[in-house]
């Protein structure tokens, strides 16, 4: 008897997915809502930044930028960045594997602990750090006594942005990790590379767009923090301001040409960032994509 299995006329509908029955007005409603939404909350409020950055011209706009707190608030927040994302993609990259890769007392413990900084409000972890090394905390008079400042200075904006930051990348690979197992590290070990050949030709190659993604995420919310980085930094002017406490300066002065223009700019950032985040994720489909058809082909 043969196996050849008949389709009968409207035998397809069963494997259609429920969205595909849906009547037409129940898609245009959906589609119509999303959009509405996308434009409420993100299209209107970017529009209106820029508008009101341009109101009194390019001039008063590239003057806002390149005034000298503006400058320095701008280099400040590239440098905070600059040092934050590479610590935290050290960490997060150790972290993914160490846990992924091996078991060991505590695992869960640091699981929790990675996942700490999303709990904690950013006010909260910018405190915490004012009670360690401020003039009055734990560590005050001995850094007083050996004229270090960390608290209303640099240090100390560096280690808040490190705080709230350092889950982005580790959150990112250690499922990713997870659900690629061991097997090829095992393979590499047996077949004498070392551990620095195993991470470099095996381990990054499979896990190089989620730690790129994971990168991207953390220099965005590195650049754009501001309560963890408000309660350290003292709000002073050309030294301890990033740009998003620059245009909170501003605004409080009423000079809202010169705020909106900083606003832009960051706004221009998160634009860049999203734009990064799609050709990343789009490329990492195109290679998981790739994957799975040579593994099918063999």
């Amino acid at each position: 008897m043969s196996a050849t299995m008949v389709l009968q006329p409207g035998s397809l509908e069963r494997f259609e997915t429920p969205t595909a029955r849906e009547p037409l007005w129940v898609k245009i409603t959906l589609i119509t809502i999303a959009l509405g939404f996308f434009a409420i909350f993100l299209l209107f409020p970017l529009f209106s930044v820029f508008s009101e950055a341009l109101r009194k011209g390019w001039g008063t706009y590239l003057a806002a930028l390149t005034n000298r707190d503006a400058l320095a608030a701008i280099r400040l927040t590239l440098l905070t960045a600059a040092i934050s994302v590479p610590l935290n993609l050290v960490f997060g990259v150790s972290a993914a594997w160490a846990i992924a890769k091996f078991e060991f007392p505590g695992k869960r413990v640091l699981i929790t602990l990675i996942d700490l900084p999303f709990s904690v409000s950013p006010v909260i972890s910018g405190l915490i750090y004012v009670l360690m090394f401020g003039a009055q905390g734990w560590f005050g008079s001995w850094l007083a006594e050996h004229d270090m400042k960390i608290i209303f200075a640099v240090p100390g904006i560096l280690l808040a942005t490190i705080f709230v930051t350092f889950p982005f990348v580790a959150r990112e690979l250690i499922p990713l990790m997870e659900a690629q197992g061991t097997e090829e590290e095992e393979a590499a070990v047996v077949l004498g590379a070392s551990g620095f050949q195993v991470f470099w030709h095996t381990t990054l190659p499979n896990i190089k767009w989620g730690l790129l993604y994971g990168v991207i995420l953390c220099n965005a919310r590195a650049m754009g923090e501001f309560g963890a980085v408000s309660v350290v930094s003292g709000h002073i002017r050309g030294l301890t301001n990033t740009m998003p406490l620059h245009v909170e300066i501003l605004y409080n002065e009423y000079q809202y040409a010169a705020a909106f223009a900083v606003a832009s700019l960051l706004a221009l950032l998160a634009i860049v960032t999203l734009g990064l985040k799609t050709l990343v994720e789009r490329q990492g489909r195109r290679q998981a994509d790739e994957s799975n058809t040579t593994e099918n082909a063999s």
